[in-house]
């Protein structure tokens, strides 16, 4: 039975592990974006806008969770490498859409190679169809995780905590 203090320990926290291995992913990219002259937000930005470009600056930090606050001065910085282009939208001029440009497209294509040598460093051998599983139900629980944490609904009968 645990006590008080292995509850509380540091290595016993969940927040502490998601958090640890956050931080060492986020470590890992920088070498791979660095040639490509962006950062890991960036990187994730025009992810986003590489699958669904022109799409609004809310939706963007929608599909990000980031505030307008932290996207602005990111998609600012994009712009001013020229990746990226906003424009107000033709049918309601209160949204401000984000394009990507021809270098931010031509960038897509020096970017393929990241996921793969991610995967790579982080210890799955993307030959092994076990391992392409294993990632892939990592990610899938994550984003249960994530949804779970941020839904107002309640947890499912049976699921509460304490």
């Amino acid at each position: 039975m645990a006590t008080v203090d292995d509850v509380l320990g540091l290595d016993q926290q969940l927040c502490f592990a998601l958090y640890s291995a956050s931080r060492a992913m986020i470590r890992a990219y920088q070498p791979l974006l660095e040639p490509l002259g962006i950062t890991y937000p960036q990187y994730l930005t025009l992810l986003v806008l590489w699958q669904e470009d022109g799409v609004s600056v809310k939706r963007l930090g929608e599909r990000l969770s980031l505030d307008s606050g932290t996207l602005t001065p990111l998609l600012q910085r994009l712009e001013a490498q020229g990746l990226v282009r906003k424009q107000r939208s033709d049918e309601d001029e209160r949204v401000v859409l984000v394009h990507v440009t021809a270098a931010g497209r031509q960038l897509r294509a020096k970017a393929k190679s990241i996921p793969k040598a991610l995967a790579c460093q982080s210890g799955f051998d993307l030959a092994d169809p076990r391992a392409i599983d294993s990632l892939a139900a990592l990610r899938e629980r994550l984003h249960a995780l994530t949804r779970t944490l941020t839904s107002d609904e309640p947890p499912p009968a049976g699921k509460k905590s304490g």
